[in-house]
């Protein structure tokens, strides 16, 4: 079994992935380990050119993906059983491109576990994090200065994770998993005219019908579904 975190950027928004980056992580008694010396790191062609909004973000040009191997040439480490990552399931689109079944992976997302560690934070991207976590440190501003590329991105996220799991005295990864699961189930609806409505408020009709809805976001689903469960 090995969890690592792992991040990516892609050519566009939801597009091909031009660089894939993960390290193996522990999570034992209370305390996080990164191992930095197995961090892997590779910017790989695509089969479009990068636009240039995601240009701006991650700074790769396409001369850096010169003679790179193709994207779909990349292979998951095969005892990989967790996946930790900021926004995960956005990395795990992205490697499902490259035909990684992911199937049998167990997510592992920071970003809601950071919304329920620190609900009031002015924001939750990893680099407004790490300033709250260091209190504004000129070693933070160093640090963020290379973020946005992705094996800097797995080392601010191990940095996040690792006040994560001392909030929340977690002792293990699958204590990780279980908190990450609970987190990413929302309190309240944040779309529609009920937006901002405890779900365990709503109207029964308006449940009955959000459950009906074939593309329902299925931690949204399951909240409704336990709130549904309530109203009987």
């Amino acid at each position: 079994m090995q969890a690592i975190i792992l991040d990516t950027e892609t050519h566009t928004l939801n597009g091909q992935p031009i660089e894939i980056a993960y390290a193996p992580i522990e999570v034992e008694n209370g305390k996080l380990t990164l191992d930095k010396s197995k961090l892997f790191d590779q910017l790989y062609c695509v089969d479009e050119p990068i636009s240039f909004a995601a240009m701006a973000v991650h700074h790769i040009l396409e001369s850096d993906l010169i003679d790179r191997p193709h994207y779909s040439t990349f292979i998951l480490p095969t005892d990989t059983q967790y996946i930790i990552g900021h926004n995960v399931d956005y990395d795990i689109r992205a490697i499902e491109k490259c035909g990684v079944d992911t199937s049998s992976i167990k997510a592992i997302c920071t970003l809601a576990l950071a919304r329920r560690v620190w609900p009031d934070a002015e924001a939750h991207n990893i680099s407004a994090l790490i300033y709250m976590i260091s209190k504004g440190s000129e070693k933070a501003r160093e640090m963020i200065k290379k973020a946005h590329r992705a094996d800097m991105d797995i080392i601010l996220t191990a940095n996040i994770l690792m006040h994560i799991v001392h909030q929340l005295n977690i002792n293990s990864i699958e204590e990780l998993y279980a908190a990450s699961e609970d987190a990413r189930i929302p309190r309240s609806i944040n779309f529609g005219k009920h937006r901002g409505t405890n779900i365990t408020d709503l109207p029964a009709d308006y449940i009955q019908w959000l459950l009906r809805q074939d593309e329902l976001d299925p931690y949204l689903r399951k909240a409704l579904e336990n709130a549904n469960l309530v109203t009987l």
